[in-house]
Protein backbone atom coordinates (compact mmCIF):
# COMPACT_ATOMS: atom_id res chain seq x y z
CA UNK A 1 0.00 0.00 0.00
CA UNK A 2 1.02 3.10 -1.02
CA UNK A 3 2.43 5.82 1.76
CA UNK A 4 0.97 8.86 -0.04
CA UNK A 5 0.22 10.59 3.60
CA UNK A 6 -0.24 13.92 2.56
CA UNK A 7 -3.03 12.65 0.68
CA UNK A 8 -4.54 11.18 3.25
CA UNK A 9 -6.30 14.59 4.27
CA UNK A 10 -7.53 15.38 1.27
CA UNK A 11 -9.48 11.51 0.87
CA UNK A 12 -10.87 12.16 3.91
CA UNK A 13 -12.42 15.81 3.17
CA UNK A 14 -13.30 15.56 -0.20
CA UNK A 15 -16.77 16.62 0.22
CA UNK A 16 -16.40 17.97 3.51
CA UNK A 17 -15.46 21.14 4.55
CA UNK A 18 -12.37 22.43 4.06
CA UNK A 19 -11.05 22.85 7.75
CA UNK A 20 -10.27 19.64 7.58
CA UNK A 21 -7.20 20.05 5.33
CA UNK A 22 -5.65 22.83 7.77
CA UNK A 23 -4.35 19.84 10.00
CA UNK A 24 -2.47 18.76 6.91
CA UNK A 25 -1.13 22.10 6.48
CA UNK A 26 0.25 22.63 10.18
CA UNK A 27 2.53 19.83 9.43
CA UNK A 28 4.42 20.77 6.43
CA UNK A 29 7.45 20.77 8.63
CA UNK A 30 7.29 17.30 9.15
CA UNK A 31 9.69 15.79 6.38
CA UNK A 32 8.52 12.16 6.89
CA UNK A 33 7.07 11.16 3.61
CA UNK A 34 7.43 14.34 2.24
CA UNK A 35 7.37 15.21 -1.60
CA UNK A 36 5.88 10.89 -1.45
CA UNK A 37 4.09 11.42 -4.89
CA UNK A 38 7.92 11.06 -6.37
CA UNK A 39 7.65 7.71 -5.26
CA UNK A 40 4.67 6.36 -7.10
CA UNK A 41 6.65 5.00 -10.16
CA UNK A 42 6.26 6.25 -13.50
CA UNK A 43 6.33 3.83 -16.71
CA UNK A 44 4.04 0.77 -17.38
CA UNK A 45 7.36 -1.65 -17.65
CA UNK A 46 8.62 -0.63 -14.24
CA UNK A 47 5.32 -0.38 -12.18
CA UNK A 48 4.83 -4.19 -13.87
CA UNK A 49 7.98 -5.34 -12.30
CA UNK A 50 7.04 -3.96 -8.81
CA UNK A 51 9.62 -0.57 -9.39
CA UNK A 52 12.78 -2.22 -9.84
CA UNK A 53 14.59 -0.13 -12.44
CA UNK A 54 17.55 1.43 -10.92
CA UNK A 55 20.20 -0.78 -13.04
CA UNK A 56 17.54 -1.34 -16.19
CA UNK A 57 16.36 1.96 -16.75
CA UNK A 58 17.13 2.96 -20.50
CA UNK A 59 14.47 4.94 -21.89
CA UNK A 60 13.33 8.54 -21.38
CA UNK A 61 11.89 6.56 -18.27
CA UNK A 62 16.05 7.09 -16.68
CA UNK A 63 15.08 10.28 -16.34
CA UNK A 64 13.18 9.45 -13.41
CA UNK A 65 14.34 6.22 -11.94
CA UNK A 66 18.27 6.94 -12.67
CA UNK A 67 19.68 9.34 -14.99
CA UNK A 68 22.83 7.72 -15.90
CA UNK A 69 20.36 5.03 -18.14
CA UNK A 70 20.18 8.12 -20.63
CA UNK A 71 23.00 7.27 -21.95
CA UNK A 72 22.11 3.60 -22.90
CA UNK A 73 19.02 4.41 -24.86
CA UNK A 74 18.58 2.51 -27.88
CA UNK A 75 17.46 5.59 -30.26
CA UNK A 76 17.99 9.02 -30.06
CA UNK A 77 15.23 10.47 -29.49
CA UNK A 78 13.15 8.60 -26.91
CA UNK A 79 9.54 9.70 -25.34
CA UNK A 80 7.18 7.46 -23.08
CA UNK A 81 3.76 8.81 -21.94
CA UNK A 82 1.78 7.41 -18.82
CA UNK A 83 -1.95 8.07 -16.90
CA UNK A 84 -2.64 5.93 -14.23
CA UNK A 85 -5.29 6.34 -11.69
CA UNK A 86 -4.85 5.51 -7.93
CA UNK A 87 -7.45 4.81 -4.92
CA UNK A 88 -10.29 3.75 -7.34
CA UNK A 89 -9.69 6.62 -9.88
CA UNK A 90 -9.70 9.49 -6.89
CA UNK A 91 -6.15 10.21 -7.72
CA UNK A 92 -4.93 10.98 -10.94
CA UNK A 93 -1.27 10.34 -11.56
CA UNK A 94 0.46 11.28 -15.07
CA UNK A 95 3.39 11.32 -16.48
CA UNK A 96 5.79 12.44 -19.39
CA UNK A 97 9.50 12.04 -20.41
CA UNK A 98 11.78 12.29 -23.05
CA UNK A 99 14.94 11.46 -23.55
CA UNK A 100 17.90 12.41 -26.17
CA UNK A 101 21.13 11.23 -26.78
CA UNK A 102 23.95 14.81 -27.44
CA UNK A 103 26.37 12.04 -28.75
CA UNK A 104 27.34 8.18 -28.00
CA UNK A 105 28.69 9.21 -24.52
CA UNK A 106 25.90 12.04 -23.36
CA UNK A 107 22.42 12.33 -23.19
CA UNK A 108 19.85 14.94 -21.78
CA UNK A 109 16.42 14.31 -20.39
CA UNK A 110 12.98 16.04 -19.12
CA UNK A 111 10.31 14.56 -17.49
CA UNK A 112 7.39 16.03 -15.80
CA UNK A 113 4.87 14.76 -13.52
CA UNK A 114 1.32 15.66 -11.91
CA UNK A 115 -0.24 13.44 -8.90
CA UNK A 116 -3.29 15.22 -7.92
CA UNK A 117 -7.23 15.16 -6.85
CA UNK A 118 -9.73 17.21 -8.54
CA UNK A 119 -13.34 18.40 -7.96
CA UNK A 120 -12.64 18.37 -4.02
CA UNK A 121 -15.97 20.40 -2.04
CA UNK A 122 -15.51 23.38 -0.35
CA UNK A 123 -19.08 23.33 1.79
CA UNK A 124 -18.05 26.00 3.91
CA UNK A 125 -20.37 28.11 3.31
CA UNK A 126 -23.51 25.37 2.38
CA UNK A 127 -25.88 27.09 5.11
CA UNK A 128 -26.30 30.35 3.84
CA UNK A 129 -27.13 33.50 6.16
CA UNK A 130 -30.97 32.62 6.41
CA UNK A 131 -29.53 29.38 7.99
CA UNK A 132 -30.53 26.76 5.23
CA UNK A 133 -28.89 24.89 2.67
CA UNK A 134 -27.96 26.07 -0.79
CA UNK A 135 -25.92 23.91 -2.65
CA UNK A 136 -25.06 26.67 -4.94
CA UNK A 137 -22.60 27.95 -2.75
CA UNK A 138 -20.35 24.69 -3.13
CA UNK A 139 -17.08 25.33 -4.65
CA UNK A 140 -14.77 23.15 -5.87
CA UNK A 141 -11.10 23.46 -6.02
CA UNK A 142 -7.88 20.69 -6.97
CA UNK A 143 -5.06 19.62 -5.08
CA UNK A 144 -1.98 18.22 -7.05
CA UNK A 145 1.70 17.86 -7.04
CA UNK A 146 3.85 18.79 -9.82
CA UNK A 147 7.42 18.05 -10.87
CA UNK A 148 9.89 19.44 -13.72
CA UNK A 149 13.03 16.84 -13.95
CA UNK A 150 16.59 18.52 -15.67
CA UNK A 151 18.52 15.16 -16.97
CA UNK A 152 22.07 15.25 -17.43
CA UNK A 153 24.01 11.82 -18.51
CA UNK A 154 27.62 10.83 -19.30
CA UNK A 155 29.16 7.72 -19.64
CA UNK A 156 32.68 7.82 -18.19
CA UNK A 157 35.56 7.05 -20.71
CA UNK A 158 38.03 5.43 -18.51
CA UNK A 159 36.12 3.23 -16.88
CA UNK A 160 34.35 0.72 -19.52
CA UNK A 161 30.65 0.14 -18.80
CA UNK A 162 30.25 3.30 -16.12
CA UNK A 163 27.96 5.86 -16.86
CA UNK A 164 26.92 9.07 -14.38
CA UNK A 165 23.60 11.32 -14.26
CA UNK A 166 22.20 14.21 -12.41
CA UNK A 167 18.57 15.69 -12.34
CA UNK A 168 17.96 19.23 -11.18
CA UNK A 169 14.38 19.25 -9.78
CA UNK A 170 11.87 21.80 -9.15
CA UNK A 171 8.68 21.14 -7.45
CA UNK A 172 5.53 22.80 -7.50
CA UNK A 173 2.77 22.26 -5.13
CA UNK A 174 -0.96 23.45 -4.71
CA UNK A 175 -3.60 23.14 -2.71
CA UNK A 176 -6.39 25.10 -4.97
CA UNK A 177 -6.65 28.91 -3.85
CA UNK A 178 -5.67 28.37 0.18
CA UNK A 179 -1.47 27.43 -0.16
CA UNK A 180 1.19 26.69 -2.90
CA UNK A 181 5.09 25.61 -2.04
CA UNK A 182 7.65 25.58 -4.85
CA UNK A 183 11.04 23.17 -4.02
CA UNK A 184 14.49 22.76 -5.34
CA UNK A 185 16.27 19.25 -5.47
CA UNK A 186 19.31 17.52 -6.76
CA UNK A 187 19.01 13.56 -7.57
CA UNK A 188 22.47 11.55 -8.76
CA UNK A 189 22.36 8.34 -10.07
CA UNK A 190 25.53 5.89 -11.25
CA UNK A 191 25.32 2.58 -13.36
CA UNK A 192 27.73 0.19 -14.31
CA UNK A 193 27.85 -3.19 -16.70
CA UNK A 194 30.12 -5.84 -16.71
CA UNK A 195 30.08 -9.08 -17.14
CA UNK A 196 26.46 -9.49 -18.22
CA UNK A 197 25.57 -7.83 -14.87
CA UNK A 198 23.79 -4.89 -14.72
CA UNK A 199 24.47 -2.24 -11.22
CA UNK A 200 22.78 0.92 -10.24
CA UNK A 201 22.33 3.20 -7.71
CA UNK A 202 20.30 6.58 -7.33
CA UNK A 203 20.60 8.84 -4.69
CA UNK A 204 17.33 11.30 -4.57
CA UNK A 205 17.37 15.02 -2.74
CA UNK A 206 21.13 14.60 -2.36
CA UNK A 207 21.25 18.53 -1.11
CA UNK A 208 18.26 17.70 0.86
CA UNK A 209 15.31 19.27 -1.00
CA UNK A 210 12.94 22.15 0.63
CA UNK A 211 9.73 22.70 -0.08
CA UNK A 212 8.69 26.45 0.83
CA UNK A 213 4.66 26.66 1.53
CA UNK A 214 2.87 30.05 0.58
CA UNK A 215 -0.88 30.13 3.14
CA UNK A 216 -3.42 32.49 1.56
CA UNK A 217 -4.95 33.56 4.82
CA UNK A 218 -7.46 35.40 3.09
CA UNK A 219 -8.58 32.26 1.46
CA UNK A 220 -9.78 31.33 4.60
CA UNK A 221 -12.20 33.37 5.55
CA UNK A 222 -15.63 31.57 6.40
CA UNK A 223 -18.32 30.18 8.77
CA UNK A 224 -17.39 26.96 9.03
CA UNK A 225 -13.54 27.70 9.98
CA UNK A 226 -14.07 30.70 12.24
CA UNK A 227 -12.54 28.71 14.89
CA UNK A 228 -9.98 26.90 13.42
CA UNK A 229 -6.18 27.95 13.45
CA UNK A 230 -5.37 29.17 10.46
CA UNK A 231 -1.72 27.68 9.47
CA UNK A 232 1.58 29.73 8.75
CA UNK A 233 3.67 30.01 5.88
CA UNK A 234 6.35 26.97 6.35
CA UNK A 235 8.90 25.16 4.79
CA UNK A 236 8.79 21.60 4.31
CA UNK A 237 12.10 19.31 4.24
CA UNK A 238 12.56 16.23 2.26
CA UNK A 239 15.67 14.10 3.44
CA UNK A 240 17.79 11.63 1.34
CA UNK A 241 16.64 8.35 -0.11
CA UNK A 242 18.50 5.61 -1.96
CA UNK A 243 17.97 2.89 -3.77
CA UNK A 244 20.96 -0.31 -4.53
CA UNK A 245 20.07 -2.12 -7.74
CA UNK A 246 21.55 -5.18 -9.60
CA UNK A 247 20.11 -7.30 -12.83
CA UNK A 248 21.57 -9.97 -15.24
CA UNK A 249 20.04 -11.15 -18.35
CA UNK A 250 19.80 -14.83 -19.07
CA UNK A 251 19.00 -16.04 -22.75
CA UNK A 252 16.88 -18.62 -22.91
CA UNK A 253 16.26 -21.89 -25.80
CA UNK A 254 13.90 -20.34 -28.69
CA UNK A 255 14.91 -16.87 -28.35
CA UNK A 256 13.37 -16.35 -24.69
CA UNK A 257 14.94 -14.10 -22.08
CA UNK A 258 14.40 -13.57 -18.76
CA UNK A 259 15.60 -10.41 -16.90
CA UNK A 260 16.26 -10.63 -13.08
CA UNK A 261 16.35 -7.84 -11.23
CA UNK A 262 16.73 -6.87 -7.20
CA UNK A 263 16.69 -3.11 -5.86
CA UNK A 264 16.89 -2.14 -2.23
CA UNK A 265 15.20 1.29 -1.29
CA UNK A 266 17.19 2.90 1.98
CA UNK A 267 14.85 5.66 3.34
CA UNK A 268 16.67 8.29 6.00
CA UNK A 269 12.99 10.39 6.85
CA UNK A 270 12.14 8.30 10.15
CA UNK A 271 11.01 4.88 11.14
CA UNK A 272 8.59 3.49 8.54
CA UNK A 273 6.93 0.04 8.22
CA UNK A 274 9.41 -1.79 6.35
CA UNK A 275 11.25 -5.05 5.69
CA UNK A 276 13.95 -3.63 8.41
CA UNK A 277 12.49 -0.61 10.02
CA UNK A 278 15.05 1.66 12.26
CA UNK A 279 14.89 5.28 13.09
CA UNK A 280 17.94 5.96 11.30
CA UNK A 281 17.27 4.05 8.23
CA UNK A 282 14.73 1.79 6.80
CA UNK A 283 15.33 -0.72 4.29
CA UNK A 284 12.39 -1.99 1.92
CA UNK A 285 13.39 -4.82 -1.07
CA UNK A 286 11.88 -5.22 -4.32
CA UNK A 287 12.45 -8.30 -6.39
CA UNK A 288 11.18 -8.19 -10.35
CA UNK A 289 11.79 -10.79 -13.70
CA UNK A 290 10.80 -9.84 -17.36
CA UNK A 291 10.21 -12.70 -19.37
CA UNK A 292 10.58 -11.94 -23.34
CA UNK A 293 9.90 -13.32 -26.32
CA UNK A 294 12.34 -12.28 -29.41
CA UNK A 295 12.12 -8.58 -27.97
CA UNK A 296 8.45 -8.14 -29.24
CA UNK A 297 6.39 -9.50 -26.41
CA UNK A 298 7.22 -9.50 -22.46
CA UNK A 299 5.75 -10.98 -19.68
CA UNK A 300 6.60 -9.11 -15.94
CA UNK A 301 5.70 -9.87 -12.30
CA UNK A 302 7.02 -8.19 -9.52
CA UNK A 303 7.30 -7.77 -5.87
CA UNK A 304 8.05 -5.30 -2.83
CA UNK A 305 6.39 -2.99 -0.16
CA UNK A 306 6.93 -5.48 2.48
CA UNK A 307 4.76 -4.01 5.80
CA UNK A 308 3.39 -5.44 8.66
CA UNK A 309 -0.19 -5.74 9.37
CA UNK A 310 -1.75 -6.21 12.39
CA UNK A 311 -5.10 -7.32 13.05
CA UNK A 312 -8.55 -6.66 14.80
CA UNK A 313 -7.21 -9.55 16.84
CA UNK A 314 -3.78 -7.95 17.67
CA UNK A 315 -1.96 -11.01 15.71
CA UNK A 316 0.59 -9.67 13.41
CA UNK A 317 1.00 -10.89 9.62
CA UNK A 318 3.36 -9.83 7.15
CA UNK A 319 2.22 -8.92 3.36
CA UNK A 320 3.70 -7.68 0.17
CA UNK A 321 2.78 -6.24 -2.76
CA UNK A 322 2.84 -7.81 -5.96
CA UNK A 323 2.42 -6.21 -9.62
CA UNK A 324 2.12 -7.82 -13.23
CA UNK A 325 2.76 -6.46 -16.48
CA UNK A 326 2.55 -7.13 -20.24
CA UNK A 327 4.28 -5.13 -23.16
CA UNK A 328 4.65 -5.07 -26.91
CA UNK A 329 7.31 -3.58 -28.90
CA UNK A 330 7.55 -3.29 -32.30
CA UNK A 331 8.93 -0.62 -34.85
CA UNK A 332 10.29 1.60 -32.52
CA UNK A 333 6.84 2.16 -30.69
CA UNK A 334 6.30 0.19 -27.14
CA UNK A 335 2.62 -0.48 -25.43
CA UNK A 336 3.09 -1.45 -21.70
CA UNK A 337 0.55 -2.40 -19.37
CA UNK A 338 1.01 -3.26 -15.44
CA UNK A 339 -1.53 -4.34 -12.69
CA UNK A 340 -0.69 -3.37 -8.60
CA UNK A 341 -1.74 -4.00 -5.53
CA UNK A 342 -3.22 -7.37 -6.44
CA UNK A 343 -2.96 -8.97 -2.77
CA UNK A 344 -5.95 -10.00 -1.33
CA UNK A 345 -7.20 -8.43 2.59
CA UNK A 346 -6.91 -11.06 4.87
CA UNK A 347 -9.44 -8.73 7.29
CA UNK A 348 -12.96 -9.69 5.79
CA UNK A 349 -11.58 -11.43 2.59
CA UNK A 350 -11.72 -8.31 0.25
CA UNK A 351 -9.53 -7.88 -2.56
CA UNK A 352 -7.98 -4.33 -2.92
CA UNK A 353 -8.78 -2.16 -5.40
CA UNK A 354 -6.45 -2.85 -8.36
CA UNK A 355 -4.27 -0.02 -10.19
CA UNK A 356 -4.24 -0.54 -14.43
CA UNK A 357 -1.27 1.66 -15.59
CA UNK A 358 -0.50 2.63 -18.85
CA UNK A 359 2.27 3.88 -20.78
CA UNK A 360 3.23 4.53 -24.40
CA UNK A 361 6.57 5.19 -25.72
CA UNK A 362 8.31 5.63 -29.07
CA UNK A 363 11.57 5.71 -30.03
CA UNK A 364 12.83 7.12 -32.84
CA UNK A 365 16.83 7.15 -34.46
Amino acid sequence: MLHLSSYKALLLGAGLSFSALAPALAQTKTPKYSNEFLNVGVGGRALGMGKVQVSLANDATAGYWNPAGLVNQKTKFDGVLMHSELFSGIVKNDYAGFGMKLDDKSALGVSLIRLGVDDIADTRNLVNEYGYIDYNNIRYFSVADYALLLSYARQISSIKGLQVGANAKVIYRNIGSFADAIGFGIDAGVQYRRNGWQLGLMARDITTTYNAWTIHRDQFEGPANALDQIPENSTEITLPLFVFGGSRLIRLPGEFTALAALDMELSTDGQRNTLVSSKAVNIDPRAGLELGYKNLVYLRGGVGNAQQVQSFTGSETWKVQPSLGLGVALSGLRLDMALTRLAVEKLGQRSQPTSIIVSLGYGLK
